[in-house]
């Protein structure tokens, strides 16, 4: 039989852990943050939260993080926030535990799972238990990559190991104003390198966001939460299941006329209701990468970026891509690349292998991409922007737009190689000579139409409809069936 005693000493400890440590949170609030339980209220739907472990503690130590569950607009989801009013949020065995409870839960209910990250750390005071407690939440992520997703906020400090939880989540999002993601602190950096260092230089939204070390930034924290659920939203539960079908446009709205070269207006016309969530924006500019909804389904949107670098693909750019295609993949999202590249960038000598790499990673994930996929080249497809995106290997579908130009080289190079003879004789002059042999090329043998009639790609489709060809598309892949040869893994060109 329980006591009222006993009932009333559990009863204040459970209080004592909720109210927290008023100068501890006051010096919270003057940083600027919110409280980790203030995120959690503000993130799950009023009155859903449910708390787990509680009044977990080693030594009447409180363990620094609050996990649990809940719902977001009516999902089931898991949640873990870091409190950095205690002990700066630092990792410690008894946190670890916490946090790998919840990680377990979300993958035997398939839920997703969002870490409010705010941690200096590791508590050095526990050793190499603490060491340990990092490689178990790691460990756990891995295993869980790919069968419920994971959206880690970017809070507070985020230092050292807990830095790592953000990259292992598929989507990671920085607060502007509080937000500061680093492998190590100023302070160690100083120790070790006898310089300066400013927190928000080195880990800044900013910062992070032009090296590709978040997808997405927000300008605080308010916004960075609305971010997570505008993810959230737009993807499945876990990989055994579909994403919402959620019908916000016409499916049969024509596109207004676009220049090829506008990205910003291609996306925006494709997606359902213009609505698109970019991500890594500030990175590898020259491909961009979107979550959207194109009649109802949510898709990854892969759009080529002719103003930046003239379309030529970066290693940053590739990378990026790849990544973007392996997260649609994980969970069934179809990819719809809107393909206008002239291929990969020249490289600098000493990068010469650094872009392989990229351009390897690029193609491999196109290729294992099991989801559907449906291309449109709406203006350069040239080389491996043709073979990784559009090509007849990599895609299930595969459109044109009047115009475009898909051939190994682009006209200028092709008719440097092709043509020397004819541009030595020329009656013209030389600058005409090749201008008009360039034309000639892009018009007759690297055209649209040429492709269609060697089997390259399904059709040339007026711009105008394109939209309405990718719906007919990805409704048509929607029983799609696919797999891999069976395997252990494959090893992706790291």
């Amino acid at each position: 039989m329980v006591s009222t005693q006993d009932l009333k000493q559990v009863l204040a400890k459970k209080q004592a852990i909720l109210q927290g440590d008023a100068e501890r949170i006051a010096k919270q609030r003057a940083a600027g943050k919110l409280t980790a339980r203030e995120r959690v209220g503000k993130l799950l739907d009023a009155g859903s939260f449910v708390e787990l472990d509680a009044l977990v503690s080693k030594n009447d130590d409180y363990a620094g993080v609050i996990t649990g569950y809940g719902t977001v607009q009516d999902r089931p989801v898991y949640l873990f926030a870091q409190d950095f009013t205690v002990h700066g949020g630092a990792m410690g065995e008894m946190q670890a535990r916490k946090i790998c409870k919840v990680l377990d839960l979300a993958q035997k209910t398939g839920a997703p799972v969002i870490a409010l990250c705010d941690s200096a750390g590791v508590r050095v005071d526990e050793g190499a238990a603490a060491m340990n407690a990092y490689a178990s939440i790691y460990a756990k992520m891995a295993k869980m990559s790919g069968v419920c997703p994971m959206i880690a906020l970017v809070m507070g400090p985020v230092v050292g190991g807990a830095a790592l939880i953000a990259q292992l989540a598929d989507v990671s999002i920085e607060a502007g104003k509080v937000g500061q993601l680093m492998v190590y602190g100023p302070q160690v950096m100083s120790a070790m390198t006898g310089k300066t260092f400013d927190a928000k230089a080195v880990g800044g939204a900013d910062a992070m966001a032009k090296q590709g070390g978040v997808a997405l930034t927000a300008e605080d924290e308010d916004a960075a939460l609305a971010l997570a659920i505008e993810v959230l939203e737009l993807l499945p539960s876990c990989n055994a299941e579909d994403a919402a079908i959620v019908d916000t446009d016409d499916m049969n709205r024509i596109l207004p006329q676009i220049d090829a070269d506008d990205s910003d207006a291609l996306m925006t016309a494709m997606a359902d209701a213009g609505k698109v969530v970019e991500l890594y924006k500030d990175w590898g500019k020259e491909i961009r990468v979107a979550l959207c909804r194109i009649g109802g389904r949510s898709v990854g949107l892969v759009c080529g970026n002719a103003k930046e670098n003239d379309g030529m693909i970066t290693p940053a750019a590739a990378a990026k891509a790849a990544r973007f295609i392996r997260l649609c993949d994980c969970y069934s999202l179809p990819v719809v690349s809107m393909i206008n590249s002239k291929g990969i960038a020249v490289p600098a000598v000493e990068e010469q292998a650094a872009t392989m790499i990229a351009a390897a990673q690029l193609l491999y994930a196109y290729a294992e991409a099991t989801t559907a996929k449906v291309s449109v080249v709406v203006g350069n497809a040239i080389g491996q922007a043709y073979v990784a995106m559009g090509g007849k290997a990599n895609a299930d579908v595969t459109y044109a737009w009047p115009g475009a130009v898909i051939s190994a080289l682009t006209p200028e190079a092709a008719v440097q190689v092709l043509y020397t003879e004819e541009l030595k004789a020329g009656k013209e002059p030389a600058l005409e000579t090749r201008a008009k042999l360039e034309s000639e090329f892009a018009a007759n043998v690297a055209d649209g139409v040429a492709a269609a009639a060697a089997g390259m790609i399904d059709d040339v489709c007026d711009p105008a409809q394109t939209r309405k060809y990718v719906i007919a598309a990805l409704e048509m892949l929607s029983s799609k069936r696919d797999s891999n040869p069976p395997k252990k893994h494959g090893n992706l060109p790291l």
